[in-house]
């Protein structure tokens, strides 16, 4: 139980700027096995951007609200997602080599592609969840912890499904780069079954699972044929799509959508 926690504490380290207690340690083989908590982390993550919406949206509109709940959970995760999704957009927009992808994903300057991808994916996430938000508070701040959950669970589901694609040598966090072990879906998963208890329409989260597992095998495929596999940019690049992704099927307003 005691490794079980500290291994929590290394998810939460890694997604987060949050402290964790110097009792924990560390190990850098914990990094790989630490993932199998990450939609425990997306868990939180989502739970203090739903605070920030809640409370925003008792003094402001839903569009303001819900601003600051998205930029809220960019500071608390240092935007390491976000960054991932630009970097991603710059490297694999434009057809360029291989080598030259890996170059541009290590470059801190952000070009058009990352930039527009940034501007669509973010404004998409706030648009929906203030959508959400403008008809049920309660219902928006459900699905910004389900939609936290869920999307780094399919960023866990890539990475074990793919072989590093980058330089392992000189990877950020080396332990990612190593083959990830498939045995640490079922954790995950079991994290984010708990979303399932969220007040959210059950036939709406059924075809968002459906419609992540689809983009994760999409990303998969995507990346085998650019990169030869995944990388940690590709990784947040994935989880934001997949935030996005899933809130366009909760916020959805067809008469009759899902209901």
């Amino acid at each position: 139980m005691r490794h079980e926690l500290a291994l929590c504490c290394i998810a939460l380290q890694f997604l987060t700027r949050v402290p964790i207690p110097r009792w924990v340690g560390f190990d850098a083989a914990w990094l790989t096995t630490c993932v199998r908590h990450f939609p425990l982390v997306g868990a939180l993550v989502g739970a203090f951007g739903a605070a920030v919406l809640a409370l925003a949206a008792a003094f402001w509109p839903a569009w303001v609200a819900a601003t600051l709940a998205v930029g809220a959970t960019a500071w608390l995760t240092c935007a390491f997602h976000e960054d991932g999704l630009a970097d991603t957009c710059d490297a694999l927009m434009g057809w360029v080599p291989r080598e030259k992808a890996l170059l541009i994903m290590k470059d801190s300057r952000i070009g058009t592609y990352g930039t527009v991808g940034l501007l669509v994916v973010t404004g998409l996430r706030i648009g929906l969840l203030a959508t959400l938000a403008a008809h049920d508070v309660a219902l928006a701040c459900a699905a910004l912890v389900a939609t936290h959950m869920w999307a780094r669970a399919s960023a866990v589901l890539l990475m074990v499904s793919l072989p590093y694609g980058g330089d392992a040598e000189h990877a950020k966090a080396k332990p990612l780069a190593l083959d990830v072990p498939a045995a640490l879906v079922l954790p995950a998963l079991g994290w984010s079954a708990l979303a399932l208890a969220l007040p959210l329409p059950g036939l709406r989260l059924a075809l968002a699972a459906v419609l992540l597992l689809a983009w994760v095998l999409w990303m998969r495929a995507w990346l085998r044929r650019r990169l030869g596999g995944f990388t940690g940019d590709a990784l947040g690049a994935t989880e934001q799509g997949a935030e996005a992704l899933m809130l366009l099927v909760l916020a959805g307003q067809a008469p009759g959508w899902l209901a």
